[in-house]
């Protein structure tokens, strides 16, 4: 570790920079609401429930005792899916200005302290889609591929059923005639060719003894 680069728990005075953390995170990776509101408020009020709620961990990182990077995780389990506690790794920020200087590694490197003192068997990390630069950085520590997150906003998802529970009791759903007129196609070609089929069988059968007449016919011997 570097000097004057630390990691520590954050504490209720800390709210005023892990807002604009928060928000230079936000602006930064541009996917917007999927990190945090863009509503400085709101984000203190969050933080602070964070701050407060059993099991959550956040922890502010310094240089020279001015903070330049956060880590939000939270102590998951046992589940019903799961023996042991996990550690949640939610958020990882250091500001473009701290890099490189090893602020990240002091992040975690604390979080995994944590995760140990409370029986956690496993850190979790879900970084956002296209933060490439955090994926390297979590690889290079280790971290490897385990399950992908996909989201949906709940109106937009509540349309969309309604939609396919209407399209399945009413109208046919995209594709599905398409299928159902190959399906048709291939049935007729089937029957169409089955008579010719069964002429072709029956033609064998009137000429198979023929052939085995052949067959023993002296004269062709040394053909067959």
């Amino acid at each position: 570790m570097r000097p004057g680069v630390q990691a520590r728990a954050a504490r209720p005075e800390d709210l005023d920079d892990l807002v604009h953390l928060s928000m230079e995170a936000r602006k930064e990776t541009g996917v917007g609401a999927q990190l945090c509101t863009d509503d400085a408020e709101r984000l203190r009020r969050q933080l602070g429930a964070f701050l407060a709620v059993d099991g959550g961990l956040v922890l502010v990182g310094t240089i020279d005792d001015q903070p330049a990077g956060l880590l939000l995780a939270r102590l998951v389990g046992p589940s019903l899916f799961s023996d042991s506690a996990s550690l949640a790794l939610e958020a990882l920020y250091v500001m473009r200005t701290a890099r490189r200087r090893g602020l990240g590694h002091v992040l975690v490197a604390t979080a995994a302290e944590a995760a140990e003192q409370h029986g956690a068997a496993e850190v979790y990390a879900a970084p956002l889609p296209g933060a490439r630069g955090m994926q390297r950085f979590l690889a290079r520590l280790g971290f490897a591929p385990a399950a992908a997150y996909r989201v949906a906003g709940t109106a937009a998802l509540q349309r969309r059923l309604a939609h396919d529970a209407t399209a399945g009791t009413g109208a046919r759903r995209p594709g599905t005639r398409g299928l159902e007129d190959l399906i048709a196609r291939r049935r007729q070609a089937r029957e169409a060719r089955q008579p010719l089929e069964e002429q072709t069988a029956s033609l064998s059968v009137q000429v198979n003894p023929t052939v085995a007449l052949r067959r023993t016919s002296p004269s062709s011997r040394g053909i067959w």
